[in-house]
């Protein structure tokens, strides 16, 4: 069975992280399509343009934190969301989608097919 992939293009302004997060997620492991599989990559591209003018809710931007643990004693660092979006509005979005797909083998090969113009 050959598998259709389509490009869809999603417009971020105004919209709410969480939702668009999570409509992303859906498409990228193909559960708008009535041949889904869960065991095949059968989604689609997602290019998403806009995303500096993302909506952003409850304080987020200073109450939420990202951590990251470079392995070593004491290398526990972290970085709050208003720092991460300041200096890359990519990155916020695309952990809410990595965190919102299935945690297998498919996850990095469907990531590689969200996109931002």
């Amino acid at each position: 069975m050959e598998i259709q992939r389509k490009i869809i293009n999603i417009d971020a302004e105004d919209k709410s992280l969480g939702r668009l997060a999570s409509n992303i997620a859906l498409i990228l492991q193909g559960k708008n399509k009535a041949e889904y599989l869960s065991y095949q990559d059968m989604g689609d591209t997602v290019k998403v343009k806009n995303i500096e003018k993302i909506k952003i809710t409850a304080g987020k931007l200073k109450s939420k934190y990202y951590y990251h643990y470079s392995g070593f004693p004491g290398g526990m660092k972290k970085r709050s969301m208003g720092e991460v979006f300041a200096r890359n509005p990519k990155e916020v979005l695309c952990r809410a989608v990595y965190n919102m797909l299935p945690k297998n083998k498919l996850r990095k090969e469907r990531m590689k097919r969200l996109k931002f113009v």
